[in-house]
């Protein structure tokens, strides 16, 4: 039987439970996915849980937020290639699966920003950037990253929004 923590006030103990890194929410996650024999959520939890302790391996060191989500999203891309592959092979079953795990993976990410939002920054990026052709793409791209920074973000989306605005 776990204890509750002593000498901790209510709060103190709701910030430590907020604080918990994504590893540790991961941990507890897989946890329930095995009491549930959730074995789809299992793999894919698992599987994450793998690409966060072997890239806090690779630098030696406990990895920050930022790190943590982009690595999530790197999976998420990973995953979305392999869907277009698997289409184009005829393996709708190997699609679906990670489909499904996309969706697990999303889980774990902030949310998504809306196309009104990309738009709002693309418009304020360029604005900010005096940016008048597709020659200040660059420039652009990066002060709309910049300002929906907090959220998950297709960068691709950003650029087609760049470039429509730019001409």
């Amino acid at each position: 039987m776990i204890q509750p923590m002593t000498g901790t006030s209510h709060s103190a103990m709701e910030k430590w439970i907020t604080d918990m890194s994504l590893e540790q929410s991961l941990t507890a996650d897989i946890v329930t996915a095995m009491k549930a024999k959730d074995q789809n959520r299992l793999t894919a939890l698992r599987m994450l849980k793998t690409a966060l302790t072997n890239k806090s391996i690779e630098k030696g060191r406990a990895l920050e937020g930022a790190e943590e989500l982009q690595i999530v999203s790197m999976l998420v891309k990973q995953r979305k290639d392999a869907i277009e592959q698997f289409t184009k092979g005829g393996r709708q079953d190997l699609a679906d699966k990670e489909q499904a795990e996309i969706l697990i993976l999303n889980g774990y990410l902030p949310a998504s920003a809306s196309d009104e939002e990309v738009e709002a920054a693309v418009t304020k990026a360029i604005a900010e950037t005096g940016a008048t052709s597709a020659k200040d793409m660059g420039k652009v791209m990066k002060a709309a990253m910049a300002g929906l920074a907090g959220k998950t973000v297709d960068g691709k989306k950003v650029s087609e929004t760049v470039k429509a605005k730019l001409g």
